[in-house]
């Protein structure tokens, strides 16, 4: 495949996409109301080729998914509040899409193509754009980015695609999607979680911002560990932080007694000999202390009289 080129304008965003085009809705309303929809007549006119770039009304039926669309889950009920707006207020904002095959392939506007089916809309309102496959993929990412409408796993794997696709550096990415440099290694980075915790984040048990702390453990035993408590405590993003910073503190290590010489060794033995009992000589140079062990109440009756009699 042929390297990308650099001079993309793909920063541009939705502005590429829909330029100054509006909709209007006198043509075909898309509402599901059937006192509001306008039944267009039967005719045995050819149905004209849609030109690029204006808006034209499309079959539903004629318009499939985008296969490189980032985007792989949809909220129902999110889907539900847009389809009922829809069929309150219209469709406000086309579809894009460019031909594939027979039909056509979404490039922007998934959510609508989705909700205007779920209350029966036979044709949506689009503009058709001549498009690479790269141009397809790469603006299909940067329409949802720019939305906020992907979740942070979702966003990773597009920003992945975008690089290992078709060869693009991250500060390439950085520029044609409008975020920081720190934003896109950030985002990479939650590709390399354990796949539980990436499963997580996916289905929203997780932010974003517990993904970063978490990728910055570096044991994957410690990411699972943190990420199951901070879904069962409920833990802030801050509190993650702080019981992530003990993680990493090194556990001490106690310190070894210093061995002993002979000397004392043969003097602990002796008294242990003149005492019938376990004896510890603990010495730091000229001074010290002398631990003498007893098992039993007779016992250490025993010893007192013994270190009495001493003379």
């Amino acid at each position: 495949m042929a390297a990308p080129k650099k001079n993309r304008g793909l920063g541009k965003g939705l502005d590429a996409l829909f330029g100054d085009a509006e909709v209007t809705l006198e043509r075909k309303p898309a509402a599901v109301n059937e006192s509001r929809v306008a039944v267009p007549a039967k005719t045995e006119e050819k149905k004209e080729e849609p030109a690029a770039g204006g808006i034209t009304y499309i079959d539903i039926n004629d318009i499939k998914p985008n296969e490189n669309q980032p985007r792989k889950t949809f909220d129902e009920e999110k889907l539900e509040e847009l389809a009922a707006s829809i069929a309150e207020h219209g469709l406000i904002q086309p579809v894009v899409l460019r031909k594939s095959g027979k039909g056509y392939e979404i490039v922007a506007g998934e959510r609508r193509w989705r909700a205007a089916r779920k209350i029966g809309i036979k044709e949506l309102p689009c503009i058709i754009k001549e498009l690479t496959d790269e141009e397809n993929m790469l603006l299909a990412i940067i329409e949802n980015m720019q939305r906020e409408d992907l979740n942070p796993i979702e966003e990773a794997e597009g920003i992945k695609q975008m690089i290992d696709t078709y060869g693009l550096t991250q500060e390439q990415v950085s520029k044609s999607v409008g975020k920081s440099r720190p934003y896109i290694a950030n985002c990479l980075r939650l590709l390399k979680l354990p796949a539980a915790v990436v499963d997580y984040v996916a289905e929203a048990e997780l932010s974003a911002g517990h993904a970063k702390v978490i990728a910055g453990i570096e044991d994957e035993d410690k990411q699972l560990k943190l990420a199951e408590e901070t879904i069962k405590y409920g833990w802030s993003v801050r509190q993650l932080e702080k019981m992530a910073k003990e993680e990493k503190v090194p556990a001490k290590k106690p310190r070894k007694a210093a061995a002993k010489n002979a000397n004392v060794k043969r003097v602990e033995e002796d008294l242990k000999a003149a005492l019938g009992t376990k004896v510890t000589l603990n010495q730091k140079g000229s001074k010290g202390k002398i631990e003498i062990e007893f098992y039993s109440k007779e016992e250490l009756e025993r010893l007192i009289e013994m270190l009495k009699s001493i003379k």
